[in-house]
Parts: C-alpha cells; structure tokens; sequence
C-alpha cells in the first residue's frame, strides 16, 4: 500500500519570514500608498487634501471588519483554508482598485483589500499560538515584527519609484503580484496547524461564548485596548506622515528615505526584544517602553509647541526614532500577553483582540490624521497623549502584581 507523505514543517528562518510577508500584505497596502496619496486624490476627485488619508483608513476599516470573521472561521475549519479565502479578497480588491474610475471605487477597492488582509493578519497570529506560548510566542512575534518592518521601511521607496517610471495604479499591480506569491509560498510549504479533532464547530453560539471569554479575561481585554492605544497614535502617524514630510518639510522624493529611518527604529526595537524577553519578561519590558514613549512625547510636544509646531526636521526624527523604538517593543509583547491564557480558543481570541485593536486604532488614528493643521502637534499630541492612556490601562490590568 502506498504511503501517505507527511508534509515537513518549514525551518524556524522560513517560518518566520513565510508569517512575515503573509502580515506584510497590510505594511505593503499601506506604506506603499504613502507617496501617491495626493496624485490617486486629485485623479479621483477626493474633496479636501486630508481626504486623500481615506484610501489608508477604508483598508483599516475593511481590517477590522474581516478580523471578526477569520479568526473563529479558522477555529473551524482550520488555518489553511481561513487564510487562503483572505488572499482571494485581497486579490479582488487589488484588481478593483487598479480599474478604479472615481474616489468612491478606490475606496470600495482598499476596503476589500482590507477584508481580505485580514485573513493572513489574523489567522496567522493564532497559527503562531498553535506553535507557541507565553514568552517563547513574544519572541517569535518579535522575530515576525523584526523581518516584517523591513516592508515598511521599503515600501514607500517602492512606491515613489514606481511613481517616477509608471502610473499609480502599478502599485496595485505589484501588490497583486506579491499576494499571488504569497498563496503559492503557503499553500506549498506550511502544514495546517490545528488538526481536525481541536476544530470547534462554527457557531454563533460558540462564536459568542468565545467573544465573551476572551473580553471577561482582564489580560486579554487590557492589552487589547492598550495595544489598540498604541496602534492608534501608529495609524496617525501613517495617515499624516506624507502631508509632513512632503508637504510641512518639502523633502519631495526624500520622503521614503526618512520614512524608512523611522521604520528601522521599530525593527531594532523588535529584534532587540526578542532576546531580552526570555530573560526580563514582556511586562517589565512592556512597562518600561511605555514610560519611556509617554515621557519623551510630551516633553516634545513641550518643544513644538514653543516653536509654533514647525520644529527643525532632525528635532521631529530624534524624537521619533525613540517613540517607534518603544513601540517596536511593545508591538509583540502586547499581542502576545492578550493571548497569553486563551491557547484553547485562538482563532476566536485572535479575531477579538485583532478586531477590537484595529477598531480602536481606527478611530483614533483617523483623529490624529483629520487633525492635522500643517503642524507636528496633532501628531505628537497624539503619541503623548495615547501613551499616557496606555499606562493607566496596563496598571489597571496588571493591577495587584509589580510591573515594573
């Protein structure tokens, strides 16, 4: 009789860098937007300028939406097929927004690239969690976030280059090429992680008992709100990014170059954390990094301010290697604490804490960016302000136990 081949699970490196781009299609969808914002506005007919930031906040959207689907569809019928149906919206996404005719058709577009995305964002963090817990899941998701910033520190140089040889829309082209790489790398090469006996029935029972564990759960609920905190000063910074540096500081076609720098920060951060974890502990790291991220921004905010929110650039760039330095700390650690007690439930706990975050994030970011007023203080502002939330939450939820 003929003997079944039992697949061999990818070495630690391509694990590691396989769950990187599989997260990686968001960075992609979104940084490498960065330097054409204002041409797809102005083609497409968006309004005013800061309604260009719409083609990053309706990807968010379609995020936050997707994540409440994927994470309990995967509990159910494993991760593979959960994430394999995220690519195909993705993909459909991206071919909507390369024929896209008006603003409106962008956006419907980015929202279905965000749909799908959500997919491979969500899944894979409970694929992970299959594999892993505690600090030995914090490292892994530092490693993943360490490979992963490298997208985003090239991804608007991407972008702007593409810019200088072809048209806009040859950004969605690219980004539907990688994503087919993508679903052929996983599909070929990484075995299903949750065996047919561990499914749960898909349920909107179960679904709820699931939603209902994971938010009465106080680590699980605190990092989330936390982290969405945190992400929401990111997406902010995301959403205004362009208009400063391109528009406050006139870098022009320097831009991916400084967005890049900023970006590495947080990659450091992140590889830098995955060998410390093992032997300090995500919550005193976490503890740290968020005084440290709330301390330096509002002393900023203080120094912009006196400068009428036109500070000299390497000013903005000193304080924003060591705020996305923080961040680069607590971007895994965060993750990786919600999830800490909630391994039997995974796809349902990743959807929560992916879903809640990034509706957090969402709004707030969203804030941050609609703010801006052609200075730095809605931007810093944000970080210090956000920061400071972040604090009392994490006392709150680590409440009775020494943190620091």
């Amino acid at each position: 009789m003929e003997q079944k081949t039992v697949r061999q699970a990818p070495a630690l490196g391509e694990f590691v860098v396989l769950m990187a781009l599989l997260i990686s299609l968001v960075a992609l969808s979104i940084d490498a937007m960065l330097p054409a914002l204002s041409e797809i506005g102005g083609e497409l007919g968006a309004r005013r300028s800061n309604d260009s930031q719409l083609v990053i906040s309706a990807l968010f959207l379609g995020l936050a939406a997707g994540q409440l689907v994927y994470g309990p569809l995967s509990d159910s019928i494993g991760r593979k097929p959960a994430i394999y149906g995220g690519l195909v919206l993705f993909l459909i996404g991206c071919l909507l927004s390369i024929v896209s005719w008006d603003f409106s058709a962008m956006l419907a577009g980015r929202f279905l690239q965000g749909l799908g995305a959500a997919g491979p964002r969500i899944v894979t963090i409970a694929l992970v969690r299959d594999r892993y817990e505690g600090r030995a899941m914090a490292r892994i998701m530092s490693l993943v976030m360490a490979v992963f910033i490298i997208v985003p520190a090239v991804a608007p140089a991407l972008g702007q280059g593409i810019l200088l040889f072809a048209h806009w829309r040859m950004i969605f082209v690219i980004l539907l090429l990688l994503a087919v790489v993508a679903f052929i790398w996983f599909g070929l090469r990484q075995e299903e992680t949750l065996p047919a006996g561990r499914r749960r029935p898909f349920s909107l029972g179960g679904i709820a008992s699931g939603f209902r564990e994971t938010l009465a759960d106080r680590c699980a609920l605190g990092y989330t709100i936390a982290a969405g905190l945190i992400f929401g000063a990111f997406v902010g910074y995301l959403a205004s990014a362009q208009q400063i540096f391109q528009e406050l500081f006139a870098l022009g076609q320097l831009f991916p170059i400084y967005f890049a720098v900023l970006a590495l920060a947080i990659g450091g951060a992140s590889y830098l954390n995955a060998r410390l974890v093992m032997q300090h502990g995500m919550r005193r790291l976490s503890w740290r990094a968020l005084q440290v991220l709330g301390g330096v921004s509002l002393v900023y905010f203080g120094v912009a301010a006196a400068l009428g929110g036109q500070p000299p650039l390497w000013t903005l760039m000193a304080w924003g290697m060591a705020a996305f330095f923080c961040m680069g700390i607590l971007f895994g650690n965060f993750n990786a604490m919600a999830m800490e007690q909630l391994g039997h439930i995974a796809g349902v706990a990743a959807a929560v804490v992916g879903s809640l975050t990034t509706v957090i994030s969402l709004v707030l970011g969203t804030w941050i960016g609609q703010s801006y007023d052609g200075t730095v203080l809605p931007l810093v502002g944000g970080f210090a302000l956000l920061g400071a939330a972040s604090i009392l939450v994490m006392h709150w939820t680590e409440r009775g136990r020494a943190v620091g």
